[in-house]
């Protein structure tokens, strides 16, 4: 048992109250998963401003400021980077590339593990119950247009911090999930055969994985996901979303709860209608749940 929550905001004006909206949703669902949680937040001024490449590591061996210091030797043409100490996630950003900074990063601290990556968005995830987590990132203060949540409850592998959600493997890509996915390992093997690469034995990763080989290959979105329910088996409810996109997806028997309201203003989604009840107008709100292998899709 695990809990997902998403908002996608259709209005500007709420911009700046997305974190303090996707903390009360993520809250409420700590009783669903209290060992770990995560988050992704996309457009935050402070942790991935316009221009800069984003880079989100955990288990860093080195503090912000050693690491903002050795990165400064390894960006090109005198390129600052900024790390933002988002304990226990480290939320990198600089004026360059996405990929020279997730190179600078590996080079600087090769035993860190990056847990997201783009333009747009910051990952934020770590081991311990949500609201303290949610706390020590000030996930309260975050703006932006899009957020994403989950809260564990480990059943198949470690409590760590790569083993929390969200999965974030693709540039301004995430995904949660509640569920399982039966055979795993088998798309696990038929993935690492094509040289996917990856840093758990979660079975989420997978899915996390399958999404983005996908997306690279020229899928949409829509198309991706179709993908993954002819391939997974099991029983998962998901959440992925893009840059640009917020989608919601559901296996063929729909075990596994979720909920999804709209408004002019807003959209979201959670494993339990309680996650919802703080959003502005939710009382106005289209209120439904999401049919079996029904794929949502909602775009900016």
């Amino acid at each position: 048992m695990c809990g997902i929550v998403g908002l996608h905001l259709r209005n500007p004006a709420l911009y700046p109250q997305l974190g303090g909206l996707l903390t009360t949703m993520l809250c409420e669902m700590q009783e669903r998963g209290a060992d770990s949680a995560g988050v992704a937040v996309y457009g935050d001024p402070s942790w991935s401003p316009p221009g800069h490449a984003t880079v989100s590591v955990v288990d860093s061996p080195l503090p912000a400021l050693e690491l903002s210091t050795a990165l400064a030797r390894l960006l090109p043409d005198g390129s600052r980077a900024d790390v933002v100490d988002a304990s226990p996630t480290l939320v990198v950003h600089a004026p360059v590339e996405v990929g020279v900074l997730r190179e600078a990063v590996t080079a600087a601290a090769p035993e860190a593990l990056l847990v997201g990556f783009g333009e747009d968005v910051a990952v934020l995830k770590g081991v311990g119950r949500p609201r303290e987590l949610a706390d020590r990132f000030g996930l309260a203060s975050a703006q932006g247009w899009q957020g994403v949540g989950h809260t564990r409850m480990a059943t198949e592998s470690a409590v760590t911090p790569g083993g929390c959600h969200p999965y974030a493997v693709g540039p301004d890509q995430c995904l949660v999930h509640n569920g399982s996915f039966s055979n795993h390992a088998t798309v696990r093997r038929q993935l690492l055969a094509r040289g996917v690469q990856f840093d758990s034995e979660n079975d989420t990763e997978v899915g996390a994985r399958f999404v983005a080989d996908r997306l690279a290959a020229g899928l949409d979105i829509e198309t991706a996901l179709k993908e993954l329910c002819a391939t997974f088996d099991g029983f998962y409810t998901l959440l992925v979303s893009h840059r640009d996109c917020f989608a919601v997806v559901r296996d063929a028997i729909a075990c596994k709860p979720a909920v999804i309201a709209e408004t002019a203003d807003w959209v979201a989604m959670a494993s339990e209608y309680r996650a919802l009840t703080g959003l502005p107008g939710i009382e106005d709100a289209l209120v439904y749940e999401p049919e079996p292998e029904r794929i949502y899709v909602w775009t900016r």
